[in-house]
């Protein structure tokens, strides 16, 4: 069993070709469908950023943002077990985000783990042990193994870059799930757009219509019906209305509050919990390796391009050294735990060539909701302030690509 992924990174890759553009600021570049550059050379992406820096402020002004969502999910907890859902991954995020909760604002959260079957057994040691010392009970919600498998199969034959829609959604339904199960009115989720940024549209498009289009296409295992505490893999549009405005569960990203620096971070999650790294960043999951392979070698997408480019935006990496590092194969890519995936999926290698070999097609070949969002842009913009859907939802399908 594969593990912990190499950490160095190895293997030169090609430099951006001649007429493709790069922002002067970040490591953003026409690799991106639908970036855009000003007269300065910065790019669209870094307007996002800034546009987010002036709406979540740090320092005691995120401070008092963070006790104040705190104090709200302590009066919606009143009389309950539970305080918040918690979506957990044993990676340094959301790790970190349950300490914070339990040990600086004392909520009562429920970790929620969503398991698909290529969790790495490293990051899941960290989830038990954090949850072990914290005092905080974890749920794991383990997919149907038929279906997961189904979703990651029909994906790949669908020949788009955004290969973990199955997972993806999952993850979302099981936070919903469990928060409906249990009466639970805040889901807090561990993620920092100054760390992580915003993956461009067309590279991770998240639409349970355009899910149930491909999985019609190419899958072979019927998807069980949504029901409220358990969706399996149904989130459309209908289905966030019923968990934004019945059910009335409001999104929390701390982490958008909260001056995280990754180095400093990873002393205290390892001190306080014993915290181990996967290897690498979104190693918690093995599929990862599989994934940011054939982004490369299929659809000459380098996913590190807008990690690294928040990183250097928030001043916690160098646009030397992030230039330096795409410049190179990402680790994630270990040959090892890419054959784990594909033996796990039942496929042999010459029906993984096959798949690598199709034309590359994108969400827009499919059925979907983008132009329903796209008539829904206003409410999506005021559910996004209002917490009712993720905070970057708005940007996400707005402002980050086509």
């Amino acid at each position: 069993m594969v593990t912990q992924l190499q950490s160095a990174e190895h293997s030169v890759s090609a430099p951006l070709p001649a007429g493709q553009q790069r922002c002067t600021r970040c490591v953003m570049d026409t690799t991106v469908p639908g970036i855009t550059f000003n007269e300065a050379g910065t790019c669209s992406f870094c307007d996002v950023h800034d546009r987010m820096e002036h709406a979540f402020p740090l320092g005691e002004a995120g401070l008092r943002t963070v006790h104040r969502l705190a104090d709200d999910m302590r009066r919606a907890g009143r009389g309950g077990r539970y305080d918040c859902v918690l979506g957990v991954s044993g990676g340094r995020d959301s790790t970190y985000t349950l300490w914070y909760c339990v040990t600086q604002l004392k909520l009562r959260p429920l970790a929620v783990h969503f398991n698909d079957g290529f969790g790495n057994p490293v990051a899941g040691e960290n989830m038990v042990r954090a949850c072990q010392r914290l005092g905080v009970e974890l749920r794991t919600i383990t997919s149907d193994w038929r279906e997961s498998k189904d979703l990651k199969i029909a994906f790949l034959k669908a020949s788009v870059p955004d290969m973990e829609e199955g997972t993806d959604l999952g993850i979302a339904t099981a936070l919903y799930g469990v928060a409906a199960k249990e009466g639970v009115r805040h889901l807090v989720i561990g993620q920092s757009f100054r760390t992580e940024g915003i993956a461009p549209l067309s590279w991770n498009f998240l639409d349970g219509k355009y899910l149930r289009a491909v999985h019609k296409q190419f899958g072979s295992v019927p998807l069980r019906p949504w029901q409220p505490a358990d969706p399996g893999f149904n989130l459309g549009v209908k289905e966030m209305f019923y968990y934004a405005f019945v059910r009335r569960i409001k999104t929390v990203t701390l982490l958008y509050h909260l001056d995280y620096v990754r180095t400093e971070v990873d002393e205290v999650i390892t001190n306080e919990l014993g915290w181990k790294s996967p290897g690498a960043h979104y190693a918690d999951d093995l599929y990862q390796s599989l994934i940011y392979y054939l982004n490369r070698v299929k659809f000459n997408i380098d996913r590190r391009l807008f990690n690294y480019s928040a990183l250097v935006r928030s001043g916690q990496m160098s646009r030397e050294v992030a230039l330096d590092r795409i410049s190179r194969v990402n680790s994630i890519e270990d040959e090892a735990v890419i054959a784990l995936c594909i033996k796990r999926l039942g496929l042999t290698r010459a029906e993984f060539e096959e798949i690598v070999a199709a034309p590359p097609k994108t969400f827009h070949d499919y059925p979907n909701s983008y132009a329903l969002l796209k008539l829904l842009r206003g409410p999506i913009k005021l559910l996004s302030r209002m917490n009712l859907i993720p905070e970057s939802a708005y940007d996400k399908y707005f402002n980050c690509g086509t």
